[in-house]
């Protein structure tokens, strides 16, 4: 039988992605059972102290046992963090060195959400991509730039090592788990019973574009804010550039080192970001919309709202605004 961690950190205020996985997993060990198999997996919930309180002393959770008694494990899955995360870390260094040292020995680590700051502390995410809430994406930049942050991903899968994108959506990554843990059949019973889509694969849709602004480069910083102040303009990054009396190559390198993004990139985000906007909040057709925000060709427009969203602008606002499909 194979050995499933929930890790239960010091000093937390987010309990559902603890019981969502355990009520999964236990669900997958059952209908494994029902069909003369064995238990895959046995779970346990571990931490470093006998009990950990949620929301001022509301929920108590008691692991079943302390890590030190853990030798060794196949899956360790990190729930999701509260939001002082480096307290956080510093709390919980001997959970973090523990998981560094199975993860060395074999054992496979799967952070949700937020978790990915603890999963990152360790430094086995140096080099790696990883995904976590598309709200926290500038803190974890800076907190870890060695880390290839892409939080358009819901979920990624790289050398034994998972991550995924924010809230909620850690219930399409334990269906993920559950597929390549047990089965596709495993996984689509699981799917059902508990209701979650099946294969979703990015957050794209649901993330709120406001820039990094957690740089100290004030040009990039002004550049940013002429960029946001001109939505309806179609800008030239050379005049741009020359504008802040800087070279068209030093202007793209100091902005992708500021904010990740190109130029062009920038600019495009915040247009759509506008778009979206605008599809949620107006009866406004496509077309009035693409030209509100600079575009004046249908197909390009389409193009990128739908790299950078992961649907078009029509399944957006079907999505978003009811009284605009009526």
């Amino acid at each position: 039988m194979k050995h499933l961690t929930i890790l239960v950190p010091d000093g937390q205020n987010n309990l559902s992605s603890i019981v969502g996985t355990y009520k999964i997993f236990t669900r997958a060990n059952e209908y494994w059972k029902k069909s003369d198999r064995k238990e895959l997996f046995k779970i346990e919930l571990a931490g470093i102290s006998k009990k950990v309180e949620f929301y001022e002393g509301l929920f108590t959770v008691k692991p079943h046992v302390n890590i030190s008694a853990i030798t060794k494990t196949n899956l360790i899955i990190i729930p999701s963090l509260n939001y002082n995360y480096q307290k956080t870390v510093k709390e919980n260094k001997l959970l973090i060195d523990w998981m560094e040292k199975q993860y060395k020995n074999g054992t496979e680590i799967a952070s949700i959400c937020t978790g990915a700051f603890m999963l990152a502390s360790s430094g086995l995410l140096d080099g790696k991509t990883c995904s976590t809430h598309w709200a926290v994406a500038d803190n974890f930049r800076s907190m870890f730039p060695n880390v290839h942050l892409q939080t358009d991903k819901l979920i990624t899968d790289e050398n034994g090592i998972y991550t995924n994108g924010g809230a909620y959506s850690f219930l399409n990554l334990v269906i993920y788990l559950i597929e390549k843990y047990y089965d596709r059949q495993t996984a689509i019973f699981c799917s059902k019973v508990f209701q979650i889509e099946m294969d979703r694969q990015s957050q794209s849709a649901f993330i709120i574009f406001k820039g990094q602004k957690l740089h100290g480069d004030e040009m990039v910083r002004q550049a940013q804010a002429y960029i946001e102040s001109r939505v309806d303009e179609k800008i030239s990054v050379e005049d741009l550039s020359s504008k802040f009396s800087v070279g068209r190559r030093n202007f793209d390198r100091r902005f992708i080192r500021a904010t990740g993004n190109t130029p062009v990139e920038y600019a495009q985000r915040v247009k759509i970001e506008a778009a979206k906007k605008a599809f949620e909040t107006s009866r406004k057709t496509i077309n009035e919309v693409m030209y509100d925000v600079g575009y004046s060709d249908v197909k390009a427009f389409r193009e990128v709202f739908r790299r950078i969203t992961g649907i078009s602008p029509l399944e957006y606002r079907s999505k978003y605004n009811k009284e605009a499909v009526v």
